[in-house]
């Protein structure tokens, strides 16, 4: 158990209340595990929806009060002692900022649930793109090796939950996105992954240092025995934004990395530890992210050659570069995931055929120019749909010829109208789904269902 957080009131011999912020997945499960100790929990949410009573319903039969409909500049009143938030609550809300005035300690889900793992061990990862893939390797790789691990957090089930349902773990791999850093204070993971840091989710956090500023809090509470595991091609731009005490591992696919990958295999210093050559990871996009996955496994204590097995045998998430068929000679792939330039100019470096491309969606950031190098030659047209639309056209219609199509059947309609064989019709919008569908995988399934309607006919 971290000491920061406390498990019972000071002279007393009960735990005291508690306040959970958000009943989705991860407030939940908070709440359950809040319960578990013996504390009263009350939990509020904005909304007043059928999941929030779905929420509320369930959590009551365990004796937690729910609050539904509840206004951002209210604090429930009572003797707090502590208060969990979930990652949809910023940390410039009025909530958490009359909770602090009042003393009361606020700290995210996912911290929250990892102070309570015990003995359990943890690798951490956070970047910009890339991360459950990373995560769900690394889990694979150390149930390969016959250890206990359980994936959790941004991706998987919450810190909480597995806390809750799995005693005696070895290993928690969590996903760590920047809005739950924004709450976590003694978050130490004796393994911490960088992997990329990009320009993202700025409609939140405002510019890309205060962004990148809240990835490196993974590593504020690391001692001189943990390891810290980022790109070489970003070591020197993280030291000078922040200083750490860990260890740091670097690497990339550069031969001055510690662990780079080459010709289908990962190396360090000088001697092959694992080979990927065939796998889902065998390219420029992915094969970085295995060598941090066996950078992992070696700061792990685990022979990183289960690396070659795991690879091997590995299912991509759905929603990322995903094949989903052919029509006519035109191949579809639904990389709805994609939500930000970055895993868009990544979707390109993939893509091996030309590409007519559907983007757009609710922007995260206001400035796409990156991936004009990435459009440039590489991309026959861009069909845009959603709140951006008219912003990357203006981004892009100087390299690329940009159509406004509105919704994504349109855009489907128009590129499949507009490919020829041996083309490639990418759904990578780099922006959220939110405008339109309530969550990437909404959006994916609906390209996935025009794809396999044509397919039929």
């Amino acid at each position: 158990m971290s000491e920061s957080f406390p498990t019972r009131r000071s002279g007393t011999s009960s735990p005291g209340a508690a306040l959970v912020l958000g009943l989705g997945a991860s407030g939940t499960a908070a709440a359950r595990l809040l319960r578990s100790e013996g504390r009263a929990v009350v939990a509020v949410d904005r909304a007043d929806g059928v999941q929030q009573r779905a929420a509320a319903d369930d959590l009551a039969t365990l004796g937690v009060e729910a609050r539904l409909g509840w206004p951002l500049d209210t604090v429930p009143e009572g003797e707090w002692e502590i208060a969990v938030t979930v990652p949809g609550v910023p940390d410039s809300s009025l909530w958490i900022r009359r909770l602090r005035e009042r003393g009361v300690p606020v700290i995210s889900e996912l911290e929250f649930g990892w102070s309570r793992r015990g003995r359990t061990r943890t690798i951490a990862v956070t970047g910009s793109n890339g991360k459950s893939t990373l995560v769900k390797l690394l889990a694979e790789c150390l149930r390969a090796a016959g250890l206990r691990a359980e994936p959790a957090g941004n991706y998987g089930p919450p810190v909480s939950r597995v806390i809750r349902e799995h005693g005696g773990l070895d290993w928690l791999v969590l996903e760590v996105s920047s809005f739950q850093l924004e709450t976590c204070d003694e978050f130490r993971p004796e393994v911490g992954i960088i992997l990329n840091v990009h320009p993202n989710h700025l409609d939140r956090h405002g510019t890309y240092e205060a962004y990148r500023a809240l990835k490196l809090r993974l590593a504020a509470r690391q001692r001189p025995g943990d390891v810290l595991i980022v790109p070489l091609a970003q070591a020197g731009e993280f030291r000078a934004a922040s200083r750490w005490r860990s260890r740091t591992v670097t690497f990339g696919s550069e031969p001055a990395a510690d662990v780079h990958v080459h010709g289908g295999a990962i190396w360090q210093e000088g001697r092959m530890i694992a080979q990927i050559r065939g796998t889902w990871f065998d390219n420029l996009v992915l094969g970085p992210a295995a060598a941090a996955a066996a950078a992992a496994l070696v700061a792990a204590g685990v022979d990183p050659f289960v690396l070659t097995t795991a690879a091997r045998a590995f299912r991509p998430l759905p929603h990322r570069m995903t094949r989903v068929g052919e029509v006519d000679g035109v191949l579809y792939v639904n990389d709805s995931k994609s939500t930000s330039s970055a895993s868009l100019a990544a979707a390109l470096r993939m893509a091996d055929r030309p590409v007519r491309l559907i983007a757009g969606g609710r922007a995260k950031e206001r400035d796409f120019s990156a991936v004009r190098d990435g459009l440039r030659g590489r991309v026959r047209a861009v069909y845009l749909i959603g709140e951006a639309a008219d912003l990357l056209a203006s981004a892009w219609s100087d390299v690329v010829p940009c159509k406004v199509c509105g919704r994504l059947e349109a855009a489907l309609d128009a590129a499949a109208g507009d490919a020829r064989p041996g083309e490639m019709v990418l759904l990578s919008p780099a922006c959220t789904s939110f405008d339109q569908y309530g969550s990437f995988e909404d959006r994916g399934a609906a390209f996935e269902r025009w794809v396999r309607s044509r397919a039929e006919v």
